[in-house]
C-alpha cells in the first residue's frame, strides 16, 4: 500500500480494518458501491391515502382554531334503507269454497255487509267477491228459493221473497201486531219523499202536529237528524240506513213513484191550500 492509499489517521485505519476471518465474506467498498449502483435507487414507500376533507370541514376547522363561531356542518344524508319486498299475492280460493264461505257469513249477519268488508275477511279481491255475490243471487232466483240475496243499504243480506211474506208474518207475529200506526206511516212517507225536511214542513203537509210522531220514528231508528235549515235553524230529518234495510232498498232513489197514488185533482188541492 502506497502512502497515498493509506488512511490519514489511526482512527480511519481502525475503521477500515477487517478481521482475517471476515475478509472473504465482506466485499471491498468498491464492490459494495457497484452492487448498489446495479440495484438502482430505492423506490419511495407510498404514504397511506387519507380522504381529503371537504371545503366546508376545512373552513369549519380553521374558524374553530381561530376562535371564530361558525355554522354547524350540514348533516350527511342517511343511507337509504332497502325497500321492503312486495307482499305475497293473495291465495285465491276456488269458486265453490268462496261461494260457501260467503253464504255462511251472510247467514249470521244482522245488517247488510259491504263487498269490501267481505273481501277483507276472506282475503280475496273485492271485484271477485262482488262477482260471486251477484252469481249467488242469480242462482237463488233461478232455483226459486224462498229467500233471496239482495243488495240493500250499501251491502248484501239475505231476505225472504215478497210472495212468501204472509207465511213469514204468520210465524213471526203469531197474532201480535207490531206495525206502525197510520200517522207514523204517513209521517215516514213524507220524510222519505221530501227529505231532508223539517218538522214544520211535515206538519204542514199532513195538516196536523207531527212532533210526537217524529220522536217515535227517531227512537225506532227509522229517521235521523241531518243538520239544520240555514234560514230558520230548524232541524232537518231524513230516513236512516235501517229504513233502507227494512224496505230492502239500496238507496232512496229506488222508492216507487208517487204519481200512481196521487189524486187526479192534486193541483187543485195544492192551489186551495196556498
Amino acid at each position: 500500500m502506497t502512502s497515498a492509499e493509506q488512511p490519514d489517521s489511526l482512527a480511519e485505519q481502525a475503521a477500515a480494518w477487517v478481521p482475517p476471518w471476515a475478509r472473504d465474506a465482506v466485499p471491498p467498498a468498491a464492490e459494495q458501491v457497484e452492487q448498489v449502483e446495479q440495484v438502482g435507487p430505492l423506490e419511495p414507500v407510498p404514504e397511506p391515502a387519507h380522504p381529503e376533507p371537504e371545503p366546508a370541514e376545512v373552513a369549519a376547522l380553521s374558524e374553530s382554531a381561530a376562535g371564530v363561531p361558525h355554522e354547524p356542518l350540514p348533516e350527511r344524508e342517511p343511507t337509504p334503507e332497502p325497500e321492503p319486498e312486495p307482499a305475497a299475492a293473495l291465495a285465491l280460493l276456488d269458486d265453490a269454497e268462496l261461494c260457501a264461505a260467503l253464504e255462511a257469513i251472510l247467514l249470521v249477519v244482522d245488517e247488510p255487509v259491504a263487498e269490501v268488508v267481505l273481501a277483507q275477511v276472506l282475503e280475496q279481491p273485492t271485484d271477485r267477491v262482488a262477482t260471486v255475490l251477484r252469481r249467488i243471487s242469480a242462482s237463488y232466483t233461478a232455483a226459486g228459493h224462498g229467500f233471496d240475496l239482495r243488495r240493500a243499504a250499501g251491502g248484501w243480506r239475505l231476505y225472504t221473497r215478497p210472495e212468501y211474506a204472509p207465511y213469514v208474518e204468520r210465524f213471526v207475529l203469531d197474532g201480535q201486531s207490531v206495525r206502525l200506526t197510520q200517522a207514523a206511516l204517513e209521517t215516514l212517507a213524507v220524510v222519505a219523499y221530501k227529505q231532508p225536511v223539517t218538522r214544520g214542513r211535515v206538519s204542514a203537509i199532513r195538516g196536523v202536529n207531527c212532533d210526537g210522531v217524529i220522536r217515535t220514528l227517531s227512537s225506532r231508528g227509522l229517521i235521523e237528524e241531518c243538520g239544520s235549515e240555514p234560514e230558520s235553524g230548524a232541524y232537518l230529518y231524513r230516513t236512516s240506513t235501517l229504513f233502507l234495510e227494512k224496505l230492502g232498498l239500496n238507496s232512496v232513489e229506488e222508492l216507487p213513484s208517487l204519481a200512481p197514488f196521487l189524486p187526479d185533482d192534486v193541483e187543485e188541492i195544492a192551489d186551495a191550500q196556498r
